[in-house]
């Protein structure tokens, strides 16, 4: 089984809890694919769109992923380019966001403005996966917490966990590990 393990925005695949999930994931007989996207500290909805689709391939009912931050809405806008009938196993997102808040400057803004406002069609998406989980954090600075997990429920209806102090689950907040997500895979 294949699992994609997609990165945020600034983000690497050598970075926050991503080297630790592929080797927890390699060591139980995953393959593993943890891209590098592109220009990830000036992420574009449509090169990231398309660097999922180049890596995936064709899509396997069993394949697995996994999405931090706007590495979710890569795999949301993915799913909307899939023909009908196509679909994965299981997406786990971790910070997953529509709604963003406390952006520390008008050029942050600027690149997540067509993220947030170029709109996806979650009833499409929801048909593509048969298992979707939210990881949220209750301190995310981020992502506000009650307003995106009344999006994810309405429209994609996951399994919503919401873990305690683990901010954007990122290693600048001390996440290197995140054992929770293996309950889902």
């Amino acid at each position: 089984m294949r699992v994609f393990i997609i990165h945020g925005w600034g983000g690497t695949p050598k970075g926050d809890w991503i080297p630790w999930l592929a080797d927890q994931l390699k060591s139980k007989g995953y393959e593993v694919i943890t891209p590098e996207m592109p220009d990830p500290d000036n992420p574009k909805i449509t090169p990231w769109v398309n660097k999922l689709k180049e890596i995936v391939g064709k899509l396997e009912n069993s394949d697995i992923l996994i999405g931090h931050s706007i590495g979710c809405q890569t795999i949301l806008r993915f799913f909307e380019t899939l023909e009908n009938g196509k679909s994965v196993g299981e997406v786990i997102f971790v910070a997953p966001w529509i709604k963003l808040a406390n952006l520390s400057s008008k050029e942050e803004w600027e690149i997540a403005k067509p993220w947030i406002e170029t709109p996806m069609d979650l009833n499409t998406v929801k048909t593509k996966a048969n298992f979707f989980v939210s990881l949220f954090s209750d301190n995310d600075p981020w992502v506000p917490l009650e307003e995106n997990v009344k999006i994810f429920r309405e429209k994609l209806n996951p399994k919503i966990v919401i873990l305690k102090n683990k901010g954007h689950f990122s290693e600048d907040e001390g996440i290197r590990e995140l054992p929770e997500i293996l309950e889902y895979i």
